[in-house]
């Protein structure tokens, strides 16, 4: 398995033309909003797109203006230029970043939120002359994992911008973030990647993958290729498999077939897939109440017998009914995470209420 480059290490972006193109225009504006709200799902190349421009501001503006001299074109710095290098190497005097830290001294697990440590600095970063005559950025990716104090102390520099300082906020839920935050920065909305650019990404970061799942992959990622490289690196395709072989059965479960597959996705070794398993069926059952409110126009099948599964689960209940059903399968789901109940017994569970309701209709 190949590692994915990390952000800061990622040269190009693609996708993203009307982000980047707003970004560029404020620069060359010379009125840049001294802060930056990266909103849209995750993984789908909004940390990208905050180091590409980072590096573009501290470069003073890219690597030469137009065919004539004139403004800059394009954000793009070259792998070789010391500025990306310094950055990917996160050596840059100018650049801080904020992101959770580590839980204990052998980092084998971060946490859960960014702590007002992790921020208290940035006050103080962005005050002092830049080290090399031009700008200075904070990127802090993601800001919806800042508790209340870390995001009350962020508030504080963004009330007063020290001039030449620039702060990037990556967020996939603006929502979570307090409005006094929100109101002082530029929003700078990122849409999901067409599915065929996350084809194209996947193939190339891991080439090794058949194109069948490949496209499989990019079609269950719904447009981020975080998500479509995570599910590969989880075997998410097969766990999709079994989910659906599962589901399939409806409206009565093969029960010693549930259980093999709760006591596979329940063991303590296979923490990522049984998170994967949680996302799937939450996603699968919010594809089933959308393909029943447009009466499955558009809806493409991931794998074959899809669609005739989800019209036989509609025809057997409300719209309203499997809305309950989606609501407390995230919820069951997610206090099994936060409170660590028995994993093996939350997927039984929800299997269990699809089932009931697919029986019964209510």
């Amino acid at each position: 398995m190949s590692e994915s480059p990390h952000p800061r290490e990622t040269s190009g972006l693609l996708g993203h033309p009307l982000a980047e193109r707003a970004l560029l225009d404020a620069w060359n504006s010379g009125r840049l909003a001294h802060a930056w709200l990266l909103c849209g799902p995750k993984g789908i190349g909004k940390a990208s797109l905050a180091y590409r421009f980072a590096r573009f501001v501290l470069s003073g503006g890219g690597e030469g203006g137009g065919l004539f001299g004139g403004a800059p074109e394009s954000l793009d710095i070259r792998p070789d230029h010391p500025i990306f290098r310094r950055i990917s190497a996160q050596g840059h005097a100018d650049l801080e970043t904020v992101e959770r830290g580590w839980s204990d001294d052998k980092k084998t697990k971060l946490k859960t939120e960014i702590v007002v440590e992790d921020v208290r600095g940035i006050g103080q970063f962005m005050s002092l002359t830049p080290a090399e005559g031009g700008w200075r950025v904070v990127i802090i990716d993601s800001a919806d994992e800042m508790n209340r104090n870390a995001a009350n102390a962020v508030l504080k520099v963004l009330e007063e911008p020290p001039r030449n300082a620039l702060m990037l906020l990556v967020s996939h839920s603006p929502g979570r973030l307090l409005p006094t935050i929100r109101s002082r920065c530029r929003r700078l909305v990122m849409q999901p990647l067409a599915e065929e650019v996350v084809a194209d990404l996947l193939a190339r970061q891991r080439p090794e993958l058949p194109s069948a799942e490949v496209e499989s992959l990019a079609r269950l990622a719904e447009g981020s290729i975080g998500k479509a490289l995570a599910l590969a690196d989880e075997g998410g395709l097969d766990l999709y498999r079994e989910l659906l072989g599962l589901l399939q059965g409806l409206p009565k479960l093969d029960i010693p077939a549930l259980h093999a597959f709760g006591d596979k996705v329940a063991r303590p070794e296979n923490e990522g897939s049984f998170r994967t398993v949680t996302e799937l069926l939450g996603w699968w059952l919010a594809r089933l109440i959308r393909a029943g409110g447009r009466q499955g126009r558009g809806m493409a099948e991931v794998m074959a017998g899809e669609g005739a599964l989800m019209s036989r689960l509609l025809a057997a209940a409300s719209l309203e009914h499997w809305l309950e059903v989606w609501e407390k399968i995230n919820t069951l789901f997610a206090r099994t995470e936060a409170v660590h109940l028995d994993r093996k017994q939350a997927v039984l569970g929800a299997f269990l209420a699809v089932e009931r309701l697919a029986r019964s209709g209510r």
